[in-house]
Formats: structure tokens, sequence, C-alpha cells
């Protein structure tokens, strides 16, 4: 294969995810995101994961977390630090790490349009069971950890005087008021990407997708402040020229490699559902990192080398939580121990699911 036919086939990949998941499932999506990280207070969400918060309580609010925030295995550690400083306690902490690369919103839609919705489904579910467990079991085996973390008990007190104080306030109901806008405002953005992905006749989806913009303008006009919109807009551009460029830069890659290699060439290795070649998959993704997103073109490439689908999904769990980069700073913040039971537990978890997924789904 000369090397023109090896762009031509990078060209084409590129060609194909732009006019198959760009403007109807990535572009509203992106737009989700930068909403969630300039409208949402992020102060609302760490201040449930702390060691004084119930348990129950605590991890479902880190994995809502994640879901929220769309972040890579290296944006999340500044994050994952931050809580921690803050007196969140270690497991609450590590479901925050685990989940947030994992199942974030972005990630899971373009796993679902890419390479089905059985992936995605798969994807999202075990990575939250993974990663209370994981928390869980690092919880229970260095209970030292929760003693350690910063005091919070006056500051909780604080907080719990001040809003005895507030209570039927003027400010209270000014909130109140600033939830229902802001419901009402990410409603409308995910009708629009729900309808935006869907397979519904263009007949039916465009008025009604011209129907949601028009709803989502005269949201923006009259419930919405300008500084607001700014912030919108720019956490949006943010977000979009972080990822954008580093994803069509993968995808191209992963087209010119997947003409490169022969098809099944990954069989010999990857090609049955065993034990040895989910570990293999997983060790793969352990140890290589890509940059947010861009682990969903790569999987559909390795499908194409033949790739069994066990192994790809155990891939598609490890590799957007932990990468070397991100294991040498999670080491600085946690400790030698704790990481090592962190990897552990990792490529045991994802070896195991995808042995089991691989059983179910041919």
């Amino acid at each position: 294969m000369t090397f023109s036919q090896i762009l031509l086939s990078g060209w084409n990949a590129l060609l194909e995810y732009l006019s198959a998941h760009v403007l109807t499932c990535l572009v509203p999506a992106f737009f989700i995101a930068g909403a969630i990280s300039a409208l949402l207070p992020k102060e609302h969400i760490t201040k449930h994961l702390g060691p004084e918060a119930p348990r129950p309580k605590a991890y479902l609010f880190s994995v809502m977390a994640g879901l929220l925030l769309a972040v890579c295995s290296c944006t999340v550690l500044p994050l994952f630090a931050g809580i921690k400083k803050k007196g969140a306690g270690i497991g609450p902490a590590i479901a925050f790490l685990y989940t947030a690369p994992a199942t974030n919103i972005l990630a899971i839609l373009f796993t679902g349009s890419v390479l089905g919705w059985d992936f995605a489904f798969s994807r999202i579910v075990l990575s939250i069971g993974f990663a209370v467990l994981t928390g869980i079991i690092i919880s229970g085996l260095f209970p030292h950890e929760e003693e350690n973390c910063e005091p919070v008990e006056s500051l909780l007190e604080e907080q719990k005087n001040l809003e005895g104080i507030k209570k039927m306030s003027l400010r209270q109901k000014i909130d109140e008021l600033v939830r229902k806008k802001l419901l009402v405002f990410f409603v409308t953005l995910f009708a629009i990407l729900i309808f935006g992905a869907s397979k519904i006749e263009g007949g039916i989806k465009i008025p009604v997708l011209l129907g949601l913009i028009i709803v989502l303008l005269l949201q923006l006009k009259f419930r919405f402040q300008k500084e607001e919109i700014l912030s919108w807009l720019t956490e949006t551009y943010n977000f979009f020229k972080m990822i954008f460029p580093l994803l069509l830069i993968g995808i191209f890659v992963a087209g010119m490699l997947g003409a490169i290699f022969p098809r099944n060439y990954l069989g010999r290795y990857v090609g049955t559902n065993t034990l040895g070649s989910n570990l293999l998959a997983v060790l793969f993704g352990l140890f290589m990192y890509f940059p947010t997103l861009v682990e969903v073109p790569m999987a559909k490439m390795f499908l194409g080398l033949g790739v069994a689908k066990g192994p790809l999904l155990a891939y598609l769990l490890a590799d957007p939580v932990i990468s070397l980069p991100s294991i040498l700073v999670v080491r600085k913040i946690m400790g030698s121990k704790r990481t090592l039971v962190y990897m552990i537990l990792i490529t045991a978890f994802c070896t195991l699911s995808g042995l089991i997924y691989g059983v179910f789904v041919k």
C-alpha cells in the first residue's frame, strides 16, 4: 500500500466521522459540557463529598460529578487533589477520580454513536460499579486515611448555622429560581441532543430541532445575563479547543493504522475472549495515554483489526481511567500503597468484565 493510499484512508475515516457524528451528537454535547462547567457551582458538588457526609450520599455525588465533568485521566487530577484537600473522604474521592474520565457525558455519547449503545451502556454501568467498589475497598483497607483528612466539622457547623439564618430568606428564594431556570435550560439542551442524535425522519426531526433551538434562544434572551451567556460560550469553546483538534488527529491516525495493518492483524493476540486476551487489552489501556474521546476511534480501529468484543470493552474501561502519566501524579496525592491497590483493582475489574461481556456478546 502506498503512502498516498494510507493518507486517503485517514482522510476517509475523518470525513465519515465528521458527517456522521459531529453536528448531531458532539456539538450539542460540547454545549452541554460548557454549560455544566460555567453554570453549575462546583462547590455544591464538592461539599457533599466530605467525611462527615453519609457514605451513600457521598458516593452518589462523586458519581454524578464524574458524569457531569468532561475531563480525561490527567485533567481530573487537579480536581481530585482539590476535593481531597477540602476534606473529601478517600473513598468518594477515588470514585470521582474513576468516574470523571470514564463516564462523562461526552465519552458515553461518543461511544454510543460510534461503537453502539450496547458498548456505551456497558461502559457506564460497569464504570460506575467499579468506581464505587474501588472507593469502598480502598477506604476499608486504609481506614486511617479518613481520619487524616483536614478537619471540616467547624466548617460544616458554620454552614448549618448560616443555612438556618437564611431560611425563607430572599436569597433562598433567588436560589430556587436559579435552580428552576437551570433545570429548564439543561432539559432543553438534552432534548436537542437526543433529537439530533436520533434516527427520526428528517421531516419530523428538523421542525422539532428548530422549535427546541428557538426555545433555547428565548431562554437565553429573557432569563440569562450576558455574563452568564459569555461564560457558557467561553467554556464551550475551551472544551472544543482542548478536545476537538486532538480528536480529529486521533481519528485520522486510527484511519491510517487501519489501512497499514492487515484486517484481523490483532486477532492473533486479542481476537478471542480469553483471560490472557482481556488482561493484555487492559494493560495496553493502562499504560498507553490517549486524550479524552480518542480511545473511541482507536477502539473502532481495533475492532476492524480483529479484536474480540470482550477485550475491546476491557480496553475501553481501562484506557480513560488511568494512564502512565496520571499514575505518577496519583502516587504523589495518595501514596504508593493506595495507588498500587487502585491499579490492581482496575486491572482485575476490567479484565473480568471483558471476559464476562465476551461470553454473552459475540
